[in-house]
């Protein structure tokens, strides 16, 4: 990713802290079809698997965001998208824009980020994984990492200014 200078970079990590709305494992339920979802990290992960796998339904079900990755990540050899593939970034993309249209209060927030670079900052998480697939590491002052997740944020933002 590189260092841009005079560019406001927003990293967001935890859900309570600020810009943690842009987090799957923020607390933001979600309609998808005729049911709820109780945040996008769940609807992104049972959107791995087909639509008639029971999985999905567990996964829906989970109590907690991180939960239901783990639910799908114990049945990786049922998933029907391949993890950090096109369509993985497909559902994703699904899964933020229903997070916006369905709480109109963080589309403001969205908006109000300006021009500013979104990024997920998975640099306490370490490079393990799809981290710095989805976010990117902050390393000798440089942010690492392909940061799909901020590329998507942004996308978004971009979209939304039409």
């Amino acid at each position: 990713m590189g260092t841009e200078t005079n560019i406001k970079v927003i990293p967001f990590t935890k859900s309570k802290l600020p810009f943690g709305w842009c987090g799957n494992m923020s607390p933001f339920p979600i309609y998808y079809g005729d049911k709820q979802w109780k945040t996008t990290e769940a609807l992104f992960q049972a959107l791995r698997f087909a639509e008639d796998d029971q999985i999905r339904e567990e996964i829906r079900n989970e109590p907690s965001p991180m939960g239901a990755k783990i639910r799908a990540k114990a049945s990786v050899d049922k998933m029907t998208v391949v993890p950090m593939s096109e369509s993985d970034l497909d559902n994703m993309r699904i899964c933020i824009k229903l997070k916006i249209e369905q709480n109109t209060s963080l589309k403001e927030e969205l908006l109000a980020t300006g021009d500013a670079i979104i990024i997920e900052d998975v640099t306490n998480r370490g490079d393990k994984g799809s981290n710095c697939f989805w976010g990117a590491m902050l390393k000798d002052g440089e942010w690492v990492g392909q940061n799909k997740l901020g590329e998507l944020w942004m996308e978004l933002r971009e979209q939304l200014k039409k």
